[in-house]
C-alpha cells in the first residue's frame, strides 16, 4: 500500500504570514509530485489487488502481478512507477488565489523535474522542442480556511484517449451511455487497462473536457450524491467490464478500476459529454497549507 500514510505526516513551515507564500507552495508542489510519481494511492492499490484476486484468465493474471510487483518496487527504490511521468495538471481552492500561487507551482514542477526526477514531457506542439515539464493550473474559489492543492501526473497513452461528444438534447441519457461505452470499446486497449473512467457531462465543452479529468481527483471509492449519475456510474462500469478488454487489452475480467461522472447545467440547445480515461496508474494527492504553517498531505 501507498506508504505515505494519508494526513499522518503533518509538516509545519513558518506561518505564510512569515514565510514567502510562493517558496511555500514550490516545497507543496514538489512535494505534491514526489509522493504522486511514486506511489499509489491505497484505494487504487486495493483496487488492483482485488483484481488479480479475482481475475481467471492467465494472461491477464500475470499482468496484474508484474504491475503490483512494479508499484512495489518504485516505493521500494523511491523511484517513478512509471517512465511517463505524465502531464502535469494542477487544481487550486482557496479564498486568495494570488499570482504567487502560480509562480510557486511554475517553481515547484522546475525543481521535481531536476530532483526527483521527472521526465521533461512538454513540447512546442509544432515544432516538438522540449521545453521541459509546463504545468497547467486550474484555480477554484472557495470559502474554506486552508487552501488546497492537489496534482494529477497524467500519461499520455491514456490522455490521447479522451474525446469530446457534443450530443443532441433529444439523445438523453441513453445516447450519452452509449457513446461513452463505444469510445471505450474502441480505445480502452490503448490506455494501459484496467481503466479508472472520468466523464464530464454538461456544462460548456471545455467545463465538460475539465469535469471528467477532475474526477480523477476522487477515490475509487467514493460514491456520487446524484442517484441517476451513480446509477449510470455502476451500469457503465459493468458493461464496460462485459467488454473483455481486459489488463493491458489482453482480454480479463478487469477492464475498469471505476466509471466517475461530474455534471454541470448546459445550454438548452446543448448535451456536452467528455470522457477522460485514466491508465492503470491513477496517481494523484492533494495537500492543505493551514494558516498557522500546518501542512497535510492525503
Amino acid at each position: 500500500m501507498l506508504k505515505f500514510p494519508p494526513r499522518a505526516l503533518i509538516l509545519f513551515l513558518c506561518p505564510p504570514t512569515l514565510c514567502h507564500m510562493r517558496k511555500t507552495i514550490a516545497l507543496v508542489a514538489e512535494e505534491l509530485l514526489k509522493r504522486a510519481v511514486i506511489g499509489l494511492p491505497d484505494d487504487v492499490e486495493i483496487a488492483l489487488a482485488n483484481a488479480y484476486s479475482n481475475e481467471t484468465k492467465e494472461v491477464a493474471k500475470e499482468q496484474l502481478k508484474i504491475i503490483l510487483e512494479n508499484i512495489g518496487v518504485a516505493r521500494k527504490n523511491q523511484t517513478a512507477l512509471c517512465q511517463d511521468t505524465g502531464t502535469i495538471s494542477f487544481f487550486v481552492r482557496g479564498k486568495n488565489l494570488t499570482s504567487e500561487i502560480r509562480d510557486g507551482i511554475f517553481d515547484g514542477v522546475l525543481a521535481a523535474t531536476k530532483n526527483i526526477p521527472l521526465r521533461p514531457n512538454s513540447v512546442n506542439p509544432l515544432t516538438r522542442k522540449n521545453i521541459g515539464n509546463h504545468p497547467f493550473i486550474h484555480l477554484e474559489f472557495s470559502d474554506n480556511d486552508y487552501l488546497e492543492i492537489s496534482v494529477i501526473p497524467k500519461g499520455a497513452g491514456c490522455e490521447n484517449m479522451s474525446a469530446l461528444f457534443m450530443l443532441r438534447p433529444s439523445d438523453g441519457l441513453e445516447g450519452v451511455r452509449k457513446a461513452i461505452l463505444t469510445h471505450v470499446a474502441q480505445k480502452a486497449k490503448n490506455a494501459c487497462p484496467p481503466i479508472v473512467l472520468g466523464i464530464g457531462i454538461g456544462g460548456t465543452p471545455e467545463q465538460a473536457m475539465l469535469s471528467a479529468k477532475e474526477n480523477h481527483l476522487k477515490k475509487l471509492t467514493s460514491k456520487n450524491p446524484d442517484p441517476i449519475l451513480a446509477e449510470l456510474e455502476a451500469r457503465l462500469l459493468t458493461e464496460i467490464n462485459e467488454l473483455g478488454v481486459g489488463t493491458m487489452g489482453l482480454g480479463g475480467l478487469r477492464t475498469a478500476l471505476s466509471v466517475k461522472i461530474l455534471s454541470h447545467p448546459c445550454h438548452t440547445a446543448s448535451l456536452p459529454v467528455a470522457v477522460n480515461i485514466e491508465c492503470w496508474a491513477d496517481r494523484r494527492l492533494t495537500a492543505r497549507i493551514f494558516k498557522d504553517g500546518k501542512i497535510e498531505y492525503f
